[in-house]
């Protein structure tokens, strides 16, 4: 892959179920290292995309381009060993686990060790499990949270539980990652500290795409936005135009936040 072009590309890309249109020919282009955003009404399709970019849900239709490979139709844990990684709209903790636990999970797609090497405790299995907490730990600095690695990851407040999320996708080591509806619940302070977050995640060379409600965020951090409204994409572009294109206030938006 050039460094010219998108790190993932959409083309056409549709899912049925049953009767039901989800998603509608949708084209998408995500350039790398840059904050790209999709929004739309409840129920437009944007949940449906991110889980056929992920892998969750085959496309009815059309194809997917991930570092300029074609991911349509791979398993999810296919794609995320090719850098891609994602959160999920509600919280996916895992109980009775330690934050740090909690975020070494994401390491599975990078270790190399067996099931033997585990149960032995072989040296290859010591030296992946010494070098995996490293790097969560590293994760968890990053997003604010290194001093809570050893607490109980549900007891967490929710916000931190958002960020410990983040973590667990990072320390897959993603050049992509799918953020679903991360700023749900957040208040104030907690939506200042996730946007610069994702900033940062673009800066560190990880390329952020985000679904989300909260249009104050959306419009301050993303570079990008894609509108999508009953299952078809009716806008994209620089955040300022979104928020002036008379298609997307009628759908969506709203007057009020038009420029």
């Amino acid at each position: 892959m050039s460094a010219e072009e998108p790190i993932l590309q959409a083309c056409g890309l549709t899912k049925r179920f049953g009767g039901l249109l989800a998603v509608d020919a949708v084209d998408l282009v995500v350039p790398g290292d840059q904050v790209t955003a999709i929004i739309g009404p409840n129920g437009a399709g944007k949940t449906t995309l991110f889980n056929m970019l992920s892998g969750v849900l085959r496309p009815t239709h059309g194809t997917i381009l991930f570092r300029g490979r074609r991911t349509d139709g791979l398993p999810p844990h296919v794609i995320a060993g090719l850098g891609l990684a994602r959160t999920f709209q509600n919280v996916r903790l895992f109980e009775g686990m330690s934050l740090l636990d909690n975020v070494m999970v994401g390491r599975h797609t990078r270790t190399r060790s067996g099931m033997l090497d585990a149960a032995f405790a072989l040296p290859r299995a010591r030296r992946e499990e010494r070098a995996g907490r490293a790097i969560c730990m590293e994760a968890l600095e990053f997003v604010g949270l290194a001093k809570r690695a050893d607490d109980d990851a549900q007891s967490l407040p929710f916000g931190h539980q958002r960020r410990a999320e983040i973590a667990r996708a990072i320390v897959a080591e993603p050049r992509l990652v799918l953020l679903d509806e991360p700023a749900a619940g957040l208040n104030t302070r907690e939506r200042a500290e996730l946007a610069a977050i994702i900033t940062a995640l673009a800066q560190r060379g990880i390329t952020p795409l985000l679904v989300d409600h909260d249009m104050d965020l959306v419009m301050d951090i993303s570079h990008r936005v894609s509108v999508l409204n009953r299952g078809r994409k009716i806008a994209e572009g620089p955040p300022r135009r979104i928020q002036s294109d008379a298609a997307v206030i009628e759908a969506y938006l709203g007057e009020e936040i038009a420029c």
